[in-house]
């Protein structure tokens, strides 16, 4: 496994290579993430086999003024490690200034740097508690796929709302990229694996599966007791306030589209956000009525 840390040297690297499968991360990782690597290894082209490339990039522009920028968890030499053994072929691990050319270390500030401005969704559940957040997102995955020219690309389910944005990204700049949703990986009581799951403290961490669990009540009423999106969305909301959550949203969207769901829509997907403690964490279900 190579670890390259600049644009020219990756480009070079990879500009013999014709099916190039991709998973970008921010590091810190998980099961969830080499799960996406061996999705990743899976994506077959004529019989070729992929490279498979996974970057380590800790994105300072999707990161608002008040979050945990500073402290989010840099484990490059662990990280690596655990992709050796995974099979990643290249991990792209580039500075700041690499990817941000007017990137001043000394002041923290990106400077002039252009922005990808993502659909109006962006603005909605995540993105109203983040704002900017996914003009970020989008704006790091448009250089990745640049620098990177992948024939696909992996994103986990978890963060549902970047991957929509993510593959509208794709159909929008008409990119030749094959965007793959993999399944959200739990931990034993249903937690979602989440890099940020390490700053629970024990009672939190018990805590914290109520969640998803809340989300799974949420699709069971929908599916047997035909109540009303509003009123499942209202009562989720209130019962997790109830448990000690600062519930940022539970929101029930069409799948497909991510709008507001309605009666005609039969392929749901509820989410939520919420904070336990100091720790914001995320979900979501996808189901049918």
């Amino acid at each position: 496994m190579q670890i390259i840390n600049t644009v020219a040297a990756l480009r070079e690297r990879l500009a013999e290579e014709t099916n190039i499968a991709f998973v970008p991360t921010m590091g810190n990782l998980h099961a969830g993430h080499i799960n996406l690597v061996t999705r990743a290894k899976q994506q077959s082209a004529a019989n070729q086999h992929p490279c498979v490339v996974v970057s380590i990039f800790v994105n300072p522009l999707q990161f608002g003024a008040n979050e945990d920028l500073a402290s989010y968890p840099r484990t490059l030499e662990a990280d690596c490690e655990k992709l050796k053994l995974a099979g990643a072929d290249i991990v792209f691990s580039p500075e700041v200034r690499e990817l941000y050319p007017d990137f001043n270390a000394k002041t923290a500030n990106l400077g002039q740097t252009m922005t990808i401005t993502p659909p109006p969704i962006a603005d909605e559940l995540c993105g109203a508690a983040r704002p900017g957040h996914f003009v970020g997102v989008a704006t790091v995955v448009l250089k990745l796929f640049n620098i990177v020219q992948p024939t696909t690309a992996i994103f986990g389910k978890k963060d549902f709302q970047q991957l929509f944005i993510i593959r509208e990204l794709v159909r929008q700049f008409n990119l030749p990229i094959n965007i793959i949703g993999a399944d959200t990986v739990r931990e034993a009581d249903g937690l979602a694996m989440s890099s940020r799951n390490g700053y629970l403290t024990i009672e939190e961490r018990i805590k914290a599966a109520e969640l998803q669990k809340m989300l799974a009540q949420v699709v069971h009423q929908l599916q047997t007791n035909h109540v009303s999106f509003v009123d499942a969305e209202q009562q989720a909301i209130q019962k997790l306030t109830a448990q000690g959550w600062v519930v940022d949203y539970v929101s029930i969207r069409a799948a497909s589209t991510l709008r507001a769901a309605q009666s005609a829509d039969k392929v749901l997907v509820v989410l939520g956000a919420a904070r336990i403690g100091k720790t914001r964490l995320i979900d979501n279900i996808e189901f049918l009525v």
